[in-house]
Formats: C-alpha cells, structure tokens, sequence
C-alpha cells in the first residue's frame, strides 16, 4: 500500500480505503478459489495493483469512457483501474467461471457500481469501447484478431481509442504483424520497483 500512495497521493480516502481492502478480499477469495499465485501474493501491491495502474499514468479516464478489460483473471488491471476512475465504465471479461465470480464478489464488497463482470471469450464480446485493455494475455497478433471492431470511433479522451496492454520482455516480432500505430509507455520511468524493469504500456490505434 505504501507504494500506491506515493505515486498515487491524489487518491481520495474512499479510493483509498477501497485500495487498502483489495489485499484482505483476494486473500480470501485466494483461499476458496486460486486466481492468484501464492508467491504473487506476497507482492501483491507491486505484481498486481501498481502493475495495473501503470495505466493510470498512460492516460486519465474521461468520466463516460467505456473500457473492456480482456482476459481479467481475478480482475486486473480493471479493478484497480475501477478504483481509481470511479466515472469511467468498466467490463471485466473472462471466460473461466470460477475467475468472474472473483471479480463480483470483489467488485460487490467494494461497491464498485462501474464494474460488470463477463463471462465470454473476447471475441464474442459484444459492443464497443474507447479502450480494450488486457495484461498479457496472449500474443499480440492473436489479441489484435479478437477484439477486431470492437473499438469505438468516437473520441473522448486525450489519447486515441485503442488498446492499452501491459506487456514485457521483447515483442517487437509482434508489433511488426499487426496494422496499428503503436506507442510504448516504459513502466520503470513511472515506478522505480525492480518487478517493472522490463514492463511497458502498448498503445496500439
């Protein structure tokens, strides 16, 4: 927690209070259902909170903006994102059962009323989004052919509608097989931790 105040000391006490509560409720659900590593746990303000937030730097959510958060697992990046842009609407889509009961329960006990949880797979994903936002869950390339017409042409925010994805490591093979403009947002010139080293932001439009 102590991470998410200093980079985050805008956040209201509501906001923060609900920050503070993530670590106990996926500790919880951790128990009953494994959505988390046991070793992840450990950092998990770091590996899953700060990590999703990275996004939190790329761009400020418009109140309005819809956002889809493909393969969320438990709920990352969009929980915390949720959290922290309580005026922007989030779709959390999985299609692992067991995964989107986690998200509702979370999003239930923080009253999170910008939250709906899926269970689809991305492709079937029905409407549109200023932003699709996913933490690697697969390659490039592959995401790219799922969310095809998916994103809204209708702009409202200070960066293009797109895809904002969370990746490391080297992909730039990827990058070369897909038709998007791409922009890279390095993780460590926002956070100092050594977990974000080699992270980046993708924004692809």
């Amino acid at each position: 927690m102590e991470a998410i105040k200093k980079y985050f000391p805008h956040l209201d006490s509501t906001q923060m209070a609900k920050m503070e509560q993530l670590f106990p409720l996926y500790h919880d659900w951790n128990q009953k259902i494994n959505v988390i590593s046991r070793k992840d746990m450990d950092n998990f303000y770091t590996n899953h909170v700060l990590h999703s937030l990275a996004i939190a730097k790329v761009i400020n959510f418009a109140p309005g903006t819809r956002i889809l958060d493909v393969g969320t697992g438990g709920g990352f990046p969009g929980i915390p994102l949720a959290i922290m842009f309580p005026g922007s609407d989030f779709f959390l889509l999985d299609s692992i059962e067991k995964k989107v009961k986690v998200v509702k329960e979370v999003s239930a006990s923080l009253q999170l009323d910008n939250v709906t949880a899926i269970r689809d797979r991305a492709e079937n994903a029905k409407g549109q989004y200023d932003f699709i936002i996913s933490r690697a869950v697969t390659a490039l390339p592959k995401f790219a052919g799922w969310i095809k017409g998916k994103i809204a042409k209708e702009q409202k925010n200070e960066i293009p509608n797109g895809i904002l994805y969370l990746k490391g490591g080297d992909f730039m093979e990827e990058l070369n097989q897909i038709h998007y403009k791409c922009r890279l947002y390095d993780i460590s010139a926002f956070f100092e931790e050594d977990f974000f080293a080699t992270k980046k932001v993708v924004h692809l439009y």
